[in-house]
């Protein structure tokens, strides 16, 4: 009987070893893609006004939660029935985050407008505020459905030699930790300004090192914003470069004598301008077909 327990006992701390070490490797090959998930949400999540930004964010966190139970059986049914599944889905991924990625690049050299509807101009009604807040926070969950299938297909391809088990939990614990994390930081980043003008408002010295805080604070909301999206876009990159690396024999051995994250950047880089052009093109015969 107590053979039998500690027998059960070793499995346990086995499984805890593995569950530990794929989880490090699962985090590593997902950490790159949650700069793009947390520069998405933040410019998302701002724009409200002071007293909506929690309520909203929490709203959206929600749906993230939501997501997150929806994707999770699904992505375990594939692993568990159709394996070869996941590395199609996970390539078919990669081609999204390049094609992403690249449209950033080229909206930076050729930016167009976008209209954005303000949830703090004069002249709306409250009806009307929380109608377009309504949409956005559709729109943010939808987007977070995206990147979530992304993230947990990524962690789940890390781990799919591993036994069913395994896979389950590191990557529920990958899923959970990602949402906590993304919407925490967030959440502290959205109300960095209202924290700002606090330390201005309350200060009494104009030369206080709480009013230079508070202005330090102000100020540095849309930078840290517009380096997200930077960061954000050089992740998608090498996330994307490296799936169609690890996964497709003809480029693993592309530029082999060049280090791994140059290749895997030249790659994402490479994939990602041929997916925008490919996608550019369709749009223009789209039209004139329309026509």
């Amino acid at each position: 009987m107590a053979s039998g327990i500690f027998a059960i006992l070793d499995d346990i701390a086995v499984l805890l070893d593995d569950v530990a070490l794929m989880s490090k490797v699962a985090a590593k090959k997902t950490a790159g893609i949650l700069g793009d998930d947390l520069a998405v949400n933040a410019e998302k999540a701002s724009g409200f006004a002071s007293a909506r930004e929690i309520p909203v964010l929490w709203a959206i966190t929600k749906g993230s939660f939501l997501n997150k139970l929806i994707i999770l059986p699904l992505a375990f049914l594939l692993s568990a029935f159709l394996p070869a599944a996941v590395n199609v889905i996970l390539v078919l991924g990669g081609l999204y985050l390049a094609y992403e990625g690249a449209e950033k690049i080229y909206e930076f050299f050729f930016p167009h407008a976008h209209a954005k509807e303000s949830l703090v101009a004069e002249g709306l009604t409250e009806s009307e505020i929380l109608a377009i807040e309504k949409e956005r926070v559709k729109s943010a969950i939808v987007t977070d459905f995206i990147l979530s299938v992304e993230i947990i297909i990524i962690a789940l391809g890390s781990v799919v030699t591993q036994a069913l088990v395994t896979q389950i939990i590191v990557v529920s614990l990958i899923a959970l930790v990602a949402t906590v994390g993304v919407y925490g930081i967030v959440a502290l980043i959205v109300r960095m300004d209202e924290l700002g003008f606090k330390l201005i408002k309350y200060s009494k010295n104009k030369k206080s090192f709480t009013k230079w805080l508070g202005m330090l604070l102000v100020q540095a909301l849309p930078k840290i914003i517009k380096s997200l999206t930077v960061i954000g876009t050089i992740a998608l990159l090498l996330v994307s470069g490296g799936i169609f690396v690890h996964n497709i024999e003809f480029v693993h051995h592309y530029l082999p004598n060049i280090p791994s994250i140059i290749n895997e950047f030249i790659v994402g880089l490479l994939v990602g301008f041929i997916c925008l052009l490919l996608v550019m093109g369709f749009k223009k015969i789209w039209k004139l077909y329309k026509k």
